[in-house]
């Protein structure tokens, strides 16, 4: 045994080291050009009770609902478009039928307004509680992988919504149940409906890519914010081989987050930057495309740029300085 701890080189580090005398690439997307010159883009995610959701106060239609938004939104992030979708569920001996047909029905309602074509099911027993695992596979149409630009320094780096609002709403949720739990009464989370509804269901739009082929803009490379800004920053910069400069006073936030961020003793810009379950996309963009993006998609955010290699990941101050990012998972996590 080589001795390494997770904590010591990181779940990035330890992916590239498990790839190492392997005929396969680390990180590369699991995609194949087809006979007509598309790709089909494949991808996956996983779910677990006690890890990624707590039924205490997830509802389960909403939880099937975010399962597939968060498959989605990496296909979305490779200008795939949706085309199959399979599902697994462990089940525990806890939830029964109509458990699941909740779920089930929050699934189905996600993939009819992502115009998926087809939907497979599959059910096992779990001794663990619930898991849900997610394949989706879509299609990158030949056009747009022949119009794709190669990434530049000074790209914007653009963003699809508000960012820590997820980790802020989580954290109401479990002091809730907590505070529940002590006093056995209803939390009340009427003020915090926003923040709650960033992480229980996040919204993605059905008409991304169709509004980005009718404007004529193509993302030099895009990438999906659900482990917080930080971690899809550097994520960008290693598939890119260029810097990220990210400016603290662009990142977008939803209306009360600073306000219950000092409620709960928690920095929102923390927040955005390492708090994760977003779902929301990372678009870089060349410059000379920046007037039609501020025009056309309004509902993005420019937040920063692409800058040369030796730049590394920096979040800019409001006063200029430059932090080095950090990330959950990365071998500079100390």
């Amino acid at each position: 045994m080589s001795g390494y701890r997770f904590s010591e080189i990181g779940i990035e580090e330890a992916i590239e080291r498990l790839y190492e005398g392997t005929p396969f690439k680390a990180h590369e997307d699991c995609s194949f050009t087809t006979e007509k010159g598309s790709e089909t883009v494949c991808g996956s995610e996983m779910f677990l009770e006690g890890v990624d959701f707590d039924l205490v106060y997830f509802p389960l239609k909403h939880l099937g609902y975010k399962c597939v938004i968060a498959a989605t939104t990496f296909l979305y992030s490779r200008m795939a478009w949706p085309r199959t979708l399979s599902i697994s569920m462990g089940i525990s001996s806890k939830l029964d039928y109509d458990h699941i047909k909740d779920i089930w029905e929050g699934i189905v309602t996600a993939a009819k307004e992502h115009g998926y074509e087809k939907v497979s099911l599959g059910l096992a027993p779990s001794k663990n509680g619930l898991s849900i695992g997610i394949g989706v596979c879509g299609e990158r149409k030949a056009d747009d992988i022949s119009k794709r630009p190669e990434p530049q320094s000074k790209d914007l780096l653009c963003v699809s919504g508000s960012l820590g609002a997820a980790y802020l709403g989580l954290r109401v949720l479990e002091k809730g149940k907590e505070d529940f739990e002590k006093t056995g009464k209803e939390p009340d989370l009427n003020n915090y409906k926003m923040i709650v509804g960033s992480y229980l269901k996040p919204e993605l739009s059905p008409y991304v890519l169709k509004n980005l082929e009718e404007s004529g803009i193509t993302p030099s490379s895009g990438i999906v914010v659900k482990h917080g800004l930080a971690d899809a920053c550097m994520r960008i910069s290693r598939s890119t081989g260029l810097g990220v400069k990210v400016y603290a006073d662009r990142i977008p936030f939803e209306g009360n987050s600073f306000s219950l961020g000092k409620t709960l003793d928690i920095d929102p810009i923390s927040a955005a930057m390492n708090g994760g379950n977003d779902y929301r996309l990372l678009f870089t963009v060349p410059i000379m495309q920046m007037e039609k993006l501020r025009h056309d998609f309004q509902t993005f955010d420019i937040i920063g740029h692409l800058a040369q290699s030796n730049v590394g990941c920096v979040l800019v101050t409001p006063e200029g300085v430059e932090l080095p990012m950090k990330a959950q998972g990365w071998k500079n996590e100390e």
